[in-house]
């Protein structure tokens, strides 16, 4: 299999904005190539907002930003029926969420009612008010950020709203030679405007099918199931994996083989994804250890 250009330049293009920080773009492609949503946790002013900026320009979709706060209603984020006096009729006026492309900025401090309005709409890709089902365009992508929960002010997403992201990702702190770039006057936020379209809404469709179509070997699924397995048997664990968790596994391993110029998975490919995967569908019963729940199931779950 021959790596499609358009994802070598998208990578190179993001790569210039968002320094240093190479696998989380990968990881962020892949949940793209994957057909998820992400989520990126992390302290502001880490690039978290850039990166979810950076991908739609580099897909040209149609983009829309809604900002969480705590007064923040559902019907901001759907829209309402309004009663139109020149038609005589109620119209449903569309909310910023009918869009390609959504940034969910800041999630976590809009109240659980708020939050909850996107639930359907990433699940079902449909919207349903007034008992009329409203379809959304495609394709439908959401990235959404979110402070750590210990800051003041924020909501922490139930389980049901963290499992409706395939990944969740941190941004971390940019390596020293990055950082130094950006204290020197490095303005990658302008750069943006500078960044040209790589891949079409033509080409992701094209793209997201190639990579579903990487090829999967039964040890692997064997190797897969053994993790979900453990996660529901073992102490560490006061809940384990569902066979949601374990479908997107195997969706985002594919995806990073086949930004990998590769056509088969291997079980490296599905320990890369691991922690995006299901760190935040896993709640240690140990909070004071010092490895994360990917990495216990990493040691303990040997690979077939």
């Amino acid at each position: 299999m021959v790596m499609s250009n358009p994802v070598q330049a998208f990578l190179s293009q993001a790569n210039s904005i968002i320094l240093g920080k190479e696998n989380t773009i990968k990881l962020a492609l892949s949940c793209l190539l994957a057909d998820g949503h992400l989520l990126i946790e992390d302290i502001p002013g880490v690039g978290k907002t850039t990166l979810a900026h950076c991908f739609a320009k580099l897909l040209s979709l149609d983009f829309q930003r809604i900002q969480f706060t705590s007064d923040l209603l559902p019907a901001d984020i759907l829209g309402s029926t309004i009663f139109d006096r020149h038609s005589n009729n109620f119209e449903f006026k569309p909310g910023p969420i009918f869009s390609n492309f959504i940034l969910a900025d800041e999630i976590n401090r809009a109240t659980p009612k708020a939050q909850s309005a996107l639930l359907e709409a990433m699940e079902e890709q449909q919207v349903t008010i007034d008992k009329i089902t409203y379809p959304m365009p495609s394709p439908f992508i959401v990235f959404a950020t979110q402070n750590p929960g210990t800051q003041t002010g924020t909501f922490p997403l139930p389980e049901s709203q963290l499992d409706r992201f395939l990944m969740r990702l941190s941004v971390g702190y940019p390596d020293p030679t990055s950082e130094k770039a950006l204290l020197n006057g490095l303005n990658t936020r302008l750069n943006l405007n500078k960044l040209s379209p790589s891949i079409s809404t033509a080409q992701l469709s094209q793209l997201r099918q190639q990579a579903a179509a990487t090829h999967v070997a039964e040890p692997l699924i064997n190797y897969v199931h053994a993790l979900l397995n453990y996660s529901r048997t073992s102490s560490a664990f006061s809940q384990g994996l569902s066979p949601r968790a374990g479908i997107a596994l195997i969706q985002a391993a594919k995806a990073w083989a086949f930004i990998d110029n590769r056509d088969s998975t291997y079980p490296e490919d599905i320990q890369s994804v691991l922690a995006a995967v299901a760190n935040h569908r896993l709640v240690s019963q140990h909070q004071s250890s010092s490895q994360s729940p990917a990495d216990i199931l990493m040691n303990d779950v040997s690979i077939p």
